[in-house]
């Protein structure tokens, strides 16, 4: 195998490393990689040129063409959710993208310019919140907003989401054929649960309707939404694109941890 052979199957690896390893052991071979690509490069002088090379362009919100499917390709290949591979520019890529960025440490922005194309090229794992945790689980960032699922060790979502807002609240509602009070202090409790029933289709409750809801804390669940805004801004769920929630529950089975972590600073 030649040089430029040799450092492309390296680099790779260690792209492949970087994307699905989540916990120290599963780095164990990357490392090995990235030591010999360090030594091929100290011995040639030649660098292992980047697996994936990001087409640098600046694309907003509502674009169309074939830069804007380069980017929905890859952040589907990085385990976000950008929607459908269509070259559109719509809300499901827009999330996808504010996930990453928010994962990369970049301020979300709807506009994908130079620093979040780097990124792309060199991306980071989301902060893993149990190390110790099962292989299958959910992990709730409050602190990033963030939604990371794991199965059998291995990342198979990513998504941005929106939570309690930790306003108090005092909503009126008519319940059970009677008009009543409901009060709470908006916040998604921290702690480690499991998910438990589930409705599909829209599901009224008296805060609302909530899209394809799976609850993991008594009346808290995750839910699809028409509004996931960039900022804490439910009753105490964990809201969701329309588009994730979709697909959640043919991820997310009944009995699987939620460690929920974190705080959101405004």
């Amino acid at each position: 195998m030649g040089v430029r052979q040799h450092l492309a199957v390296a680099a790779a690896m260690i792209t492949a490393g970087a994307v699905l390893a989540i916990s120290p052991p599963a780095m164990a071979a990357p490392v090995a990689v990235r030591q010999t690509v360090q030594q091929t490069v100290q011995q040639t002088g030649q660098q292992a040129a980047p697996v994936w090379v990001a087409p640098g362009k600046t694309v907003k919100f509502g674009a169309k063409g074939s830069v804007v499917k380069v980017l929905q390709a890859r952040l589907k290949e990085l385990g976000y959710m950008p929607g459908k591979i269509d070259g559109r520019y719509g809300g499901a890529t827009q999330s996808a993208v504010w996930a990453f960025q928010k994962v990369n440490g970049i301020k979300p922005t709807s506009t994908v310019v130079a620093k979040t194309w780097r990124a792309l090229e060199n991306p980071k794992l989301p902060k893993v919140l149990a190390p110790t945790g099962k292989p299958t689980r959910a992990e709730v960032n409050l602190s990033t907003q963030i939604l990371v699922l794991y199965v059998k060790g291995q990342i198979k979502l990513i998504s941005h989401i929106s939570s309690g807002s930790g306003i108090p609240y005092v909503e009126y509602a008519t319940w059970n054929g009677t008009r009543q009070q409901f009060s709470g202090d908006a916040r998604t409790p921290t702690g480690t649960f499991k998910t438990t029933w589930r409705r599909t289709g829209w599901h009224k409750s008296y805060l609302g309707e909530l899209y394809n809801p799976i609850f993991f804390n008594g009346g808290i669940a995750f839910h699809g939404a028409l509004s996931v805004p960039l900022y804490p801004a439910s009753h105490g769920c964990v809201r969701l694109p329309m588009h994730v929630a979709e697909v959640l529950p043919g991820l997310l089975g009944t009995g699987v941890p939620v460690i929920v972590r974190g705080k959101f600073q405004r």
